[in-house]
């Protein structure tokens, strides 16, 4: 292999370098050495290549790898390959396998494996029971899917360019239909799903190119389900096993603070229908190995109806009346390095964070979309690993934001750009039906991040070295039934929930760093440890701090919160923190050009009982190791409020 590369690069010696470094880093990967068995070793540092490369600077920063790429061939052929749109997943009546149930099904069961061309005996992963799964309906309530995580080839680049680039990815298929790569599945409020996601990956774990694990906890991020089919750092589960995801798709208080529900628009739901959500995601969480199973694939969007209140339907002519079908179009944004064959490489000694030379579209690099004459809903979702993005237009326009995080906000905002950290999502409405047929607009990435220390904060000008997807402008007017922009602007969507809730307890967390790893309040995460014991029913105020110039995308699971202050003043906060969040950006360049060392928000803990945790979503930080777990306990327990 590193034959191979230095020969097709046939250039400087700091090419061949870092391909001796790429080989290296794959080498110690294959044999099954962790990151953490080398850290206790004292080998981070005095490997060949890694000492030769200087450790984990070498990566090439946005500036530079559209003119000049230092490790993955160039994209010379832009704007050649269509945009992939994620595909929805077909539900079934049935499972093929054993019956879904309550607790384990101890049950068998054998299944053609394409990833290994070869059948598999597939057992339930674990024992554990649903919480509240026969007040919310049972089985019989639920949609059910089949998926299944496999080892795909997938070209990222232009076949017109570079036909034989087949990278190996980790991804979700759906086993009903042909969606593979970015999927989407359509869900509903009242309308349980019942996701049984198959682990299909290879059984040697070896077989990995160099990187990731071939174990998976798919995470549903910001939904509000049990811990149980959270997809929890620690409920990971081995190649060959299974395990049934239950979504409730229930809004937040149905059993504690709303335990009569609450109407809107004529309309009875459970919950408080102000905590109503619509653009989830759901990804890998194997604690130590999320971030090179997310960059291998595992990485795809759940998309939250709410037409049972006639809000946010998936039909443009009722409701909000929001582009939907086709004109309603997910948009995941990640960073990807390969080397000189096309095969994607992940330095897992990088511990600031991997910002690739490469940016893609739903796996595409430069990819294009012909756009009709008419609005569109693009749901951004910056995937990372570790950089963060700030979108424009290229010819200037403004976007109308409806929704930040997984949520409509209280009232679109008409702004000329939008800054996402890694896992943040923001809803767009863009009206092309101003433009002449053959009209190409871009859209771009100007926001530069030359580290994974985070963004400099200084926007680049509009360029061929910023666009991310080409927009063209084709055909006649379409009908459009969706709202006009103005009623879109004007309107009230989903006030901030009230917060009645008293705060009776307050927790400070210090996001820092510790002899090159990463530390919240001072400790690296242990995954048998329990930082905090909200109480259910309760609500808390938590304050995040981070120093050393770091930017650090926090997510906390179970129940999105509401940004108090930002350095303790509330009128501090941004145009972007005025909404329900799940992500907060905290450090240098969180907000604009200006830094944020410090943000409270308030949460509550309603519904559920068992541990999340809370962490950085720069996920190169989370596996070195920036998080830590609490767990929900009812209000009597001894350690409630701990």
């Amino acid at each position: 292999m590193l034959k191979k590369i230095i020969k097709v690069t046939n250039v400087s010696q700091r090419e061949k370098t870092v391909a001796r470094y790429m080989q290296e880093v794959n080498d110690i990967q294959r044999a099954g050495i962790t990151r953490r068995e080398l850290f206790k070793m004292g080998l981070t540092a005095g490997i060949g290549g890694l000492t030769a490369m200087g450790g984990r600077h070498f990566l090439p920063n946005l500036a530079e790898a559209a003119s000049v790429s230092l490790i993955s061939p160039p994209c010379n052929k832009p704007w050649t390959e269509p945009l992939p749109i994620p595909k929805a997943c077909l539900s079934v009546g049935s499972n093929v396998g054993p019956t879904p149930e309550k607790g384990k099904c101890d049950e068998k069961q054998t299944l053609w494996n394409p990833g290994l061309n070869d059948f598999d005996d597939f057992e339930e992963a674990r024992n554990e029971e649903h919480q509240r799964w026969d007040e919310l309906g049972g089985l019989d309530a639920c949609t059910k899917y089949e998926l299944m995580t496999q080892e795909i080839d997938w070209n990222f680049y232009s076949a017109a360019e570079y036909p034989a680039f087949n990278s190996k990815v980790w991804t979700y298929v759906d086993m009903n239909s042909d969606a593979i790569g970015v999927l989407r599945i359509n869900a509903h409020y009242g309308e349980p799903v019942l996701m049984r996601m198959y682990n299909g990956l290879p059984k040697d774990n070896n077989d990995n190119q160099g990187f990731g694990i071939n174990q998976c906890t798919p995470h549903l991020h910001n939904a509000h389900n049990p811990p149980e089919s959270d997809g929890g750092p620690t409920r990971f589960y081995d190649s060959g096993k299974w395990w049934d995801y239950w979504y409730p798709n229930v809004r937040a208080g149905f059993a504690s603070t709303h335990k009569n529900g609450t109407y809107y628009n004529g309309a009875w739901c459970p919950g408080d229908w102000k905590e109503t959500q619509s653009t989830l995601w759901f990804h890998d969480h194997r604690f130590d190995f999320t971030a090179a199973n997310v960059y291998k694939g595992m990485a795809s969007f759940y998309t939250l109806f709410s037409n049972d209140i006639n809000l946010d339907t998936g039909d443009e002519t009722t409701g909000l009346k929001l582009p939907s079908g086709e004109y309603d179009v997910p948009l995941l944004f990640t960073d990807k390095v390969f080397d000189q064959t096309g095969q994607m490489f992940f330095d897992t000694f990088n511990l600031e964070g991997i910002v690739g030379d490469q940016q893609t579209v739903n796996f595409k690099i430069k990819p294009f979309l012909d756009v009709k004459r008419r609005k569109y809903r693009f749901r951004c979702l910056d995937a990372g690993p570790s950089r963060f993005i700030e979108l424009f237009l290229s010819n200037g326009a403004k976007f109308t934001r409806i929704a930040n995080c997984g949520n409509l906000l209280p009232k679109a905002q008409v702004v000329t750009s939008i800054r996402l950290g890694v896992a943040e999502r923001a809803d767009v409405i863009i009206d092309f039906s101003q433009y002449a047929p053959g009209t190409v607009i871009y859209l771009e990435n100007r926001l530069e991040q030359l580290n994974g220390k985070g963004t400099s904060g200084k926007l680049l000008p509009s360029s061929s070295k910023t666009q991310l997807l080409k927009f063209i402008v084709s055909g006649d007017p379409v009908i459009d039934e969706s709202a006009p922009l103005s009623t879109l602007q004007s309107q009230v969507m989903v006030p901030m929930p009230a917060r009645t809730n008293p705060v009776k307890v307050q927790r400070r967390f210090k996001f820092d760093t510790s002899n090159g790893a990463w530390t919240v309040n001072g400790k690296l995460f242990d995954p048998s440890k329990i930082s905090a014991y909200p109480a259910e029913g309760s609500a808390e105020q938590w304050t995040l701090e981070s120093g050393g110039g770091w930017s650090h995308p926090v997510h906390t699971h179970h129940e999105e919160f509401q940004l108090l202050s930002r350095n303790g003043k509330a009128e501090n906060l941004a145009i972007d923190d005025k909404s329900r969040k799940d992500v907060v950006r905290i450090g240098d360049g969180a907000v604009g050009t200006s830094g944020s060392g410090q943000v409270s928000y308030y949460m509550q803990y309603r519904d559920w009982y068992g541990d999340y945790p809370l962490h950085c979503h720069n996920v190169v930080h989370e596996d070195h190791a920036m998080m830590i777990r609490f767990r929900i306990v009812p209000p009597d327990d001894s350690k409630a409020g701990k």
